[in-house]
């Protein structure tokens, strides 16, 4: 409780430490913001084209396919960006950590706030393809929509943890940062976010229970449930719901744990 509000009592720090990733993120690119939505429709429209045109596979999540990539690809780039960029989230600012007395998990914090604020960015897009599909009666809204920010809360949670195990873990381990990214294309695929966990039903035991414990799993249970016509599989939820507590728990015994080894080292 101390840390929380110490990291509260540095609002304002955080909130400029934002800003200026987000500052830094869009001038340096000529397309800027277009980019957070460029990147997921383009992953979308060629996993539509090998799911639906070559395989004939709409089945392979909810009705309409394409939204359903949508609504997964865009909280995927949020978790995919936090957990890459974690990595460095100390080494990057190594100069900062060591001199300011701010709380060292802000250099963590600030950083899963300014991908967050980079997924509201691209909501629109999703409301977007929402209104089409509503108006060619592909699809209607729900009133589990409501659970949509239940969703964001509980993968913004399930990122601090994650942040805060390795942000320090980086900065003892070289070899931590490839083995993160192999993780990350592993998982992505371990994750029902370009097909339905209805079609993991019949897997073997052991491979099953590993889609079941995935963090990610019921947030995405929660974020897509208003969208399709389907109910929300609570029991999912609630399995992420205590792995997320686990880690955020993990991660933030491991922080104070290593932070003044860190120092020495950074």
């Amino acid at each position: 409780m101390d840390r929380l509000n110490a990291l509260w009592r540095e609002r304002k720090v955080m909130k400029l430490l934002v800003q200026r990733d987000l500052r830094v993120r869009y001038s340096q690119s000529f397309l800027g913001y277009l980019w957070t939505v460029i990147d997921p429709l383009a992953n979308a429209l060629i996993y539509f084209l090998i799911f639906v045109v070559i395989f004939k596979r709409a089945d392979a999540g909810y009705h309409p396919y394409f939204l359903f990539l949508i609504s997964g690809l865009l909280p995927w780039q949020w978790y995919n960006a936090t957990v890459g960029e974690s990595t460095r989230a100390l080494v990057a600012e190594a100069r900062l950590v060591k001199s300011t007395k701010l709380p060292r998990e802000i250099w963590v914090v600030r950083l899963v706030n300014a991908k967050l604020a980079e997924f509201v960015f691209a909501l629109p897009v999703l409301v977007l393809f929402l209104i089409i599909y509503m108006i060619r009666g592909d699809t209607r809204l729900d009133w589990e929509v409501l659970f949509f920010p239940l969703g964001m809360v509980l993968q913004y949670i399930l990122l601090v943890g994650l942040g805060l195990i390795l942000a320090p873990l980086t900065v003892l381990v070289n070899d931590l940062q490839p083995l993160v990214r192999i993780y990350l294309r592993l998982y992505f695929y371990m994750t029902p976010i370009i097909f339905n966990m209805a079609l993991v039903a019949d897997i073997p035991g052991p491979l099953k229970l590993i889609f079941q414990l995935n963090p990610l799993t019921g947030v995405l249970e929660l974020y897509r449930s208003g969208f399709f016509d389907t109910s929300i599989r609570w029991q999912l939820v609630g399995i992420s719901t205590v792995m997320i507590a686990v880690i955020f728990a993990a991660g933030s015994a491991i922080f104070a744990r290593l932070e003044s080894t860190v120092l020495k080292e950074i």
